[in-house]
């Protein structure tokens, strides 16, 4: 049971977080600005120093809001496949991915923009939320019983080393090879994404889903996963 002191705290930190969002899409993170929330609040600019202590502190919390935003969209898509629809499965993950960036293009950009100036994420408060989507896509391979082929260019031994370091704590404990497609496959779905959010396929592409269609087809292929 909640006190109704707790609930009103509650209901403010909802409210300063909505209306941090409206700001993020409106003038971006360099603009967000703890005074203006407290003013649309109806609060004196210290009283809102109670509820989130600084603008650093107001950035992490969009941050991991829209991380798990973004993760909860993403394994819900991917959830609605069948579990030995491998193909499939990485197409919803890919659509499911721009779809969430196109209607939430701001906090996309917060994701996977230009980095703040002044501003460093906590891993801490940011690394287990942002690592959902990629995390999700290493279960996929790990359920495909992949395993390195000739196909695979060869990696020095310090990469090899490192993606060995890691990978015990990744799903199913893939071998490095393999957990490089992922890592490929998460940054070449994100770039995609990117570019035709950030309107770098202007005058190039404008089948934006046809597009990335083919090429989670072609990313597909590259992972070692039968066609949807």
């Amino acid at each position: 049971m909640t006190t109704p002191r707790q609930r009103a705290h509650q209901q403010t930190m909802d409210d300063i977080l909505r209306i941090a969002h409206q700001q993020l899409s409106t003038e971006g993170s360099a603009g967000l600005s703890l005074r203006a929330i407290a003013r649309e609040l109806g609060l004196v600019s210290s009283a809102i120093y109670r509820y989130v202590p600084s603008r650093d502190e107001l950035l992490t919390l969009l941050i991991e809001e829209s991380y798990n935003s973004f993760g909860d969209a993403v394994e819900a898509a991917e959830a609605r496949c069948r579990r030995d629809e491998l193909g499939r499965r990485w197409q919803a993950i890919g659509r499911s991915v721009r779809r969430w960036a196109v209607a939430n293009p701001a906090e996309w950009a917060l994701l996977y923009g230009s980095p703040v100036p002044g501003y460093h994420a906590p891993p801490e408060r940011t690394t287990a939320a942002g690592s959902r989507v990629p995390l999700l896509i290493l279960g996929l391979l790990a359920d495909a019983e992949l395993e390195p082929s000739q196909d695979d260019p060869p990696m020095t031994a310090a990469l090899h080393r490192e993606l060995e370091r890691v990978r015990p704590s990744l799903p199913g404990e893939l071998p490095p090879e393999i957990l490089a497609r992922g890592l490929l496959a998460f940054s070449s779905l994100c770039g995609l994404v990117s570019l035709e959010l950030f309107g770098q396929f202007t005058n190039t592409v404008t089948q934006f889903p046809a597009h990335l269609d083919h090429q989670l087809t072609r990313l597909g292929a590259l992972l070692g996963l039968d066609p949807a």
